[in-house]
């Protein structure tokens, strides 16, 4: 350690600030101790007199402080004045309490007392009891009758046996009434004050008195209410003064006494305080000291010495310390002997570092936009839900974002049309197509608001987040519906796909986001399944809903297709499919009309394929088929989806299973049926038209259909019978003979296979 230049020199400025001073002082104090030292003396002691005057003074405003604190107590309101403290033990016991902490709240606090004026007077000392003393009584009233609310009194105390008249502070109950019916008597302890005052002259001889406004003395440094003849004497040169504060210098009995006095302002009244002290007990010390000082300054110069090498080594210490740890004491390991500056390897390795931190900031910059963006996906998911509003805006103030007074509005940006993007992107593009419209988002939305934040899904969706001022909300709705206008046009004319953009509802705290989120995704499948761009605003899409559009789903398609299917007539099938969402969409559908209608397709296919006794987990490898079309929002699409998913697989799977004759001759058959029906037909008239066997058509009929002949014939009357019930308003009974049936058998049949009566059916389809 001494090998540093800089610990060398340090050790030499202690050693000399530690040993010259004290030279100097010793010598100075013989020369100054003749009468300056005491002069200096005399004026400290009275500075200190007035510090801990000021001191008794702070102690008695605490306990004035204190005391009218507790008087608020809610313990003594205007209800103590009609209570019946006898019977209301709970009042009186919580009365009590509250005057043993007025007592424990102040130190110079000896009893804390309450009396209640009334009917039957009352005192709490601290307990309850009923005073039937008539002189007490007076001696209390006399003190509700005071002029002043607070005020200072001596009354006779039955804890402080050493004074007959102890000094109190009392308080009136109500204190704001001009009519109170109690009053509180704070009584303070003589032996604690009297060591008080003692403590502005703390020398045998000498005393300490303090005087009310009339000048009579109130409490004194010895406990005794007799007044010795020196402190008449000051009093009198005191009072004679007329001044406030001040000191002088008082002959007595071949004694010079200091005394100082001042003036304490009480509640209502001044009290003086006055002091005396020899001077010769303050300046005796003095000469001594004079004298030791200059012998022990030579004797402190070699300890100075000694000391100063120590207090430089534990000055140095923290300096040796932060080098060993900058440097992990390399440093000085290749310095060797050589002498070295500690500040210098201290400044090279603190630029090292400051580097450092450099490199680190930048990283860390570089990667915030991926945390703040890992962020809002987290909560706009729901994942933060355990969160409270205070963790997230702190969490969203270290990201940068302003959120005091803020709203927050979630906008949900879905992009379709992708087909008609092949030449410009291919099949698996869709994450670089949703990246670009991010980055459109994000550009626009920067230049029209001034806190947005962008979330790439990677799916051909986009979610934005507003964070915007407390404005009214009409305006911030016409901003949010300008922007979307701007939004849909921007992404069409680059990208020329369609957008709709569902506006969220707003939401007034950080925690209701992701709730608008999940609000904003589910209304956007109730955009217009058509191609073409739009706006989607989630407050007003309920009364656009009211219009109660009513959807067509065509059932006879239906049919057909799962006809088509039955008789592997691949293309026929594909082309009914593609006009049976053509109907769908022809009326305005939306989204969710759609895939709703084509989830029911789905089901119908699925079902009839396994009445064909068909596999399904075999012929389609096991793949969740209803999840895959949910995810289609595009009608070619969703046509080529159908025929390579759905139609494709169900046409390998018949013809690997079915003669193609014999799927020609239950064809055949069923054309006849349909053409038929409403006449008397057997299975041996049907055979006869197909030109083949009962037998052979009965297991041909239920090998490709999955249904017997009567089964069929039956599902096919019925049909044709909810057919005329939905559409015409034809009698039952004509109904029953254009289907084939009697009247009384037709009701029968329909009940047995539909659950319900044909009229029951009829009223229910048109309510």
């Amino acid at each position: 350690m001494f090998k540093s230049k800089r610990f060398r020199n340090n050790w030499i400025i202690v050693l000399l600030i530690s040993s010259i001073p004290g030279l100097i002082f010793g010598g100075l104090m013989n020369w100054l101790a003749g009468g300056r030292v005491e002069n200096e003396l005399l004026q400290m002691h009275n500075k200190q007199i007035q510090l801990r005057a000021a001191n008794i003074d702070e102690q008695f405003s605490y306990l004035e402080t204190s005391a009218m604190h507790w008087a608020f107590d809610p313990n003594f309101n205007y209800s103590l004045a009609s209570l019946s403290l006898s019977r209301d033990f709970e009042i009186a016991r919580n009365i009590t309490q509250t005057l043993v902490n007025m007592k424990g709240a102040n130190p110079l606090a000896i009893e804390a007392e309450l009396f209640l004026e009334g009917s039957a007077p009352v005192r709490f000392h601290p307990q309850y009891e009923a005073l039937t003393d008539a002189a007490q009584i007076d001696g209390y009233r006399q003190l509700l009758a005071h002029d002043k609310n607070v005020f200072w009194s001596q009354i006779t105390s039955e804890s402080d046996s050493t004074s007959d008249n102890p000094l109190s502070l009392m308080i009136k109950i109500p204190e704001t009434d001009e009519k109170p019916f109690g009053i509180i008597a704070v009584t303070i302890e003589t032996k604690k004050v009297a060591k008080l005052l003692q403590t502005l002259a703390p020398y045998d001889d000498g005393g300490t008195f303090l005087l009310d406004e009339n000048g009579e003395q109130l409490l004194s440094s010895s406990g005794q209410e007799s007044v010795s003849q020196l402190d008449e004497a000051i009093k009198k040169e005191v009072l004679t003064s007329n001044n406030r504060s001040g000191s002088f210098l008082f002959d007595w009995n071949q004694s010079t006494y200091t005394v100082s006095f001042g003036t304490m302002s009480r509640i209502g009244t001044d009290w003086k305080y006055v002091t005396a002290s020899p001077i010769s007990v303050i300046t005796k010390p003095v000469v001594f000291i004079s004298q030791l000082v200059l012998t022990l300054s030579i004797g402190m110069l070699l300890l100075a010495f000694v000391l100063s090498w120590l207090a430089s080594r534990r000055i140095y210490s923290p300096i040796a310390q932060l080098v060993r740890m900058l440097t992990g004491n390399t440093a000085l390991t290749g310095l060797g002997n050589e002498h070295h500056d500690d500040f210098k390897i201290i400044e090279k390795e603190w630029l090292h570092l400051t580097r450092e931190s450099m490199t680190l900031q930048n990283k860390l910059e570089q990667q915030l936009p991926h945390l703040k963006e890992g962020f809002l996906l987290q909560l706009v998911q729901g994942y933060l839900y355990s969160y409270s509003e205070q963790a997230l805006f702190e969490r969203m103030r270290n990201f940068g974002w302003t959120v005091d007074n803020r709203h927050y509005v979630v906008l949900y940006i879905h992009l379709s049309g992708f087909e008609n993007l092949e030449g410009r992107f291919s099949s698996g593009d869709e994450g670089l197509v949703t990246f670009v419209a991010a980055n459109i988002t994000k550009e626009l939305a920067s230049s029209c608001f001034e806190q947005a934040e962008v979330m790439n899904f990677h799916d051909l969706s986009v979610g934005l987040l507003l964070i915007v001022p407390d404005e009214t909300e009409n305006e911030q709705k016409e901003a949010f519906r300008t922007f979307s206008q701007e939004l849909t046009q921007a992404i069409h004319h680059v990208l020329n796909v369609y957008v709709s953009v569902t506006i969220g509802s707003l939401a007034v705290s950080i925690v209701h986001v992701p709730s608008r989120f999940e609000e904003a995704m589910q209304a956007s499948s109730r955009r217009r399944f058509e191609s073409r761009n739009q706006i989607i605003d989630l407050e007003s899409l309920e009364e656009h809903d009211k219009e109660n559009q009513e959807i067509h789903y065509p059932f006879a398609l239906e049919r057909e297709i799962i006809q088509a299917l039955r008789t592997a007539q691949k293309d026929e099938a594909k082309q009914l499919i593609q006009t049976f969402l053509e109907e769908l969409i022809e009326r305005g559908a939306k989204v969710i009309d759609i895939h709703q209608g084509a989830l029911q397709l789905l089901g119908s296919i699925l079902h009839a394929i396994r009445l064909a006794g068909l596999d399904l987990n075999r012929m389609f490898n096991s793949a969740n088929l209803y999840e895959q079309l949910m995810q289609i929002g595009d009608q070619q699409k969703m046509i080529t989806w159908f025929h390579d998913k759905v139609v494709s697989p169900c046409m390998i799977e018949l013809e690997s299973r079915s003669d193609s004759q014999v799927k020609k001759t239950v064809e055949t058959a069923m054309i006849y049926l349909q053409n038929n029906y409403m006449k008397e037909i057997s299975l041996d008239s049907c055979a006869d038209h197909a030109g083949t066997n009962t037998v052979a058509l009965s297991k041909a009929f239920k090998q490709v259909s999955g249904k017997n002949f009567i089964d069929y014939l039956t599902e096919l009357r019925i049909e044709k019978a909810k057919d005329l019930l939905r559409d015409t308003d034809l009698k039952i009974n004509d109904i029953a003979e254009k289907v084939g049936y009697q009247p009384s058998y037709f009701n029968r049949i329909f009940k047995k296979q539909e659950s319900i009566t044909p009229s029951q059916y009829r009223d229910l389809y048109r309510n």
